[in-house]
């Protein structure tokens, strides 16, 4: 795997790395993914997906999908990003690209703000425009932090969860893997969220969540 994430000092600006790559999956999500890692400087050649998109905004070549044979080669010679919002489908692809050997990129977009102590893990990471990771905080692979997502101190978001644009995760919070925290939700400092969970949009989680729960609300339950 490779990594277009590095630990920068805040408000450093970023060094754009051009790179071409193939982004794995082609609707709202994934448009999302192109521009960042467009804006941070690579360049997209094609996109897999189950069928061909009429609509194609960023003129891309169709390959197929990730396991038809003229995916297979072009994905030996070049990174992949999957721009697949559900999590689970977004983990299951992850895992097959990686049996291939396939390369697994970022996407951090430069206006967000990633402090040096915070820990990103390399492969499938998005980071969205104006987001903030604070210090000593975990990313782990497979996340995505949305547009304007703030994570403070100390914070743990565990493999392939999904921050939801605008959501604030107060210092010390644990998001389990798989776990979706919906848009303009804040969790309060030191909450567990279990893992396969999902907390509304506009919540606001006052107290831990067990694995497999759903709640929302103000407070959530």
């Amino acid at each position: 795997m490779i990594s277009f994430c590095r630990a920068l000092k805040l408000c450093e600006p970023r060094k754009l790395i051009s790179i071409i790559m193939i982004i794995i999956g082609y609707s709202g999500h994934a448009f999302v993914a192109c521009s960042i890692l467009q804006t941070a400087g690579n360049n997209l050649s094609a996109y897999c997906d189950n069928e061909e998109k009429q609509y194609n905004p960023f003129k891309l070549k169709y390959l197929g999908t990730e396991s038809s044979p003229s995916a297979i080669a072009a994905l030996s010679e070049m990174p992949a990003f999957i721009g697949i919002g559900n999590n689970l489908i977004r983990r299951k692809v992850h895992e097959a690209l990686l049996s291939k050997a396939v390369q697994i990129a970022d996407a951090i977009h430069p206006s967000s703000i990633i402090c040096p102590t915070a820990a990103l893990f390399s492969g499938n990471i998005m980071v969205g425009a104006g987001a903030i990771i604070q210090p000593l905080a975990t990313i782990e692979e497979g996340v995505i932090c949305n547009s304007g997502v703030i994570i403070e101190h100390e914070c743990k978001v565990e493999s392939f969860a999904h921050i939801g644009p605008g959501a604030i995760l107060c210092g010390n919070v644990r998001v389990g893997a798989n776990s979706f925290i919906g848009a303009g939700a804040v969790v309060r400092q030191g909450v567990v969220i279990g893992k396969n969970c999902m907390i509304g949009a506009g919540s606001v989680v006052v107290r831990d969540v067990p694995d497999n729960a759903t709640v929302m609300g103000v407070p959530a339950r």
